[in-house]
C-alpha cells in the first residue's frame, strides 16, 4: 500500500474544503481494500497506472488522466509497480459542480501543476489568502476537465459478477457466449439479456472494453504490444491494435506516446 505524506492525518477530519496528498512510489504492486470517504476524491498518477473499482465499474487512470470518485462511494484502488501521484480530497458541498459518478478525467498541464501546488500547501492553509484562491482555481479547472472513456461497467448480478471476475483473471480464454453461460449456470439467452441489462453493453462489446483496460494496464507497466496481445488471447499484435484503434480512436502506441510526451514536457 502506498505511503501518503502526513499519513497520520485522517483527510475527512481536516477542516478545509480541499486537501491534497502525494502518493509515494512503491516498487511492488499495491492495493487499498474496499473503503469510502466523506470527501470526494481525485486520484492522479504522476507515474505508472492507477485503477479504481466500485460496485458500478472499473476505471483506469493512465498517464495524463485521473480517476474521480464522488463522496461516500465504496471503492478499492490498485497501483502498478512504481505508480506514484497525487490524491485530492474535496468536501461534498464544494464538489457540486464536479461529476456525480465515478469517471476518468483528462488532466491538462495546468491542472497537473495546480494539483502539485495544492499538495505543497499545509493542511490548514489560509482559506482567505493566496492558498484559498489556488484551491478555488483548482476546483474550477477540475469542473471543466473532459472525460476519458476508459471505463468498464461491472454487473451487480451475483452470477454475472462471478463471470466478470473469471474473465478478469483469465482474459485470454476464448469461449462462446453459451460456454460462458455454462460456467455460471445461465443459458446463452439469459446471459445475453442480463449482460445488456446490467452493463448497457453486449457481451462482445463488454469483453472488448475489458481487453482495452487490461491492455492499457499492461502497456502502462512497459509490456510490449506483442506480449499484451498474447496475454489477452489475440492471434497477433496487429489484431489487438485493430481492436484498440476501433474502440479508442488511435493505436495504443500513439495513445501512450502522446501522454508520455506531455508528461515529459510538464514534469512534476
Amino acid at each position: 500500500m502506498p505511503v501518503l505524506k502526513q499519513q497520520d492525518q485522517d483527510p475527512d477530519a481536516i477542516a478545509r474544503p480541499v486537501c491534497a496528498l502525494r502518493i509515494s512510489t512503491q516498487e511492488q504492486r499495491w492495493e487499498r481494500p474496499w473503503h469510502s470517504h466523506r470527501k470526494a476524491q481525485l486520484l492522479f498518477p504522476a507515474g505508472g497506472v492507477l485503477s479504481c473499482e466500485s460496485a458500478e465499474g472499473l476505471w483506469l487512470a493512465p498517464p495524463q488522466c485521473a480517476v474521480w470518485i464522488p463522496s461516500a462511494i465504496e471503492h478499492r484502488v490498485q497501483g502498478l509497480e512504481n505508480a506514484q501521484g497525487y490524491c485530492l480530497l474535496v468536501e461534498p458541498e464544494h464538489a457540486r459542480s464536479l461529476p456525480q459518478a465515478c469517471c476518468t478525467l483528462v488532466m491538462s498541464p495546468l491542472l497537473q501543476e495546480l494539483l502539485k501546488r495544492c499538495a505543497q500547501l499545509p493542511f490548514l492553509y489560509d482559506q482567505d489568502g493566496a492558498a484559498g484562491r489556488l484551491v478555488a482555481v483548482t476546483l474550477d479547472e477540475l469542473a471543466v476537465a473532459p472525460r476519458e472513456q476508459i471505463h468498464l461497467p461491472m454487473p451487480r448480478h451475483a452470477q454475472l459478477r462471478r463471470l466478470a471476475q473469471q474473465i478478469l483473471e483469465q482474459p485470454q480464454r476464448r469461449l462462446s457466449l453459451g460456454q460462458w453461460g455454462e460456467q455460471i449456470g445461465l443459458s446463452e439467452r439469459s446471459l445475453s439479456r442480463l449482460i445488456v441489462a446490467e452493463t448497457g453493453l453486449s457481451f462482445g462489446r463488454w469483453q472488448r472494453q475489458l481487453h482495452i483496460l487490461l491492455g492499457l494496464e499492461q502497456l502502462g507497466r512497459g509490456d510490449s504490444v506483442e506480449r499484451v496481445a498474447l496475454t489477452l488471447g489475440y492471434d497477433s499484435a496487429s489484431a489487438f491494435i485493430r481492436m484498440f484503434k476501433k474502440a479508442v480512436g488511435q493505436p495504443p502506441g500513439r495513445f501512450f506516446a502522446e501522454r508520455r510526451q506531455a508528461l515529459e514536457n510538464h514534469a512534476l
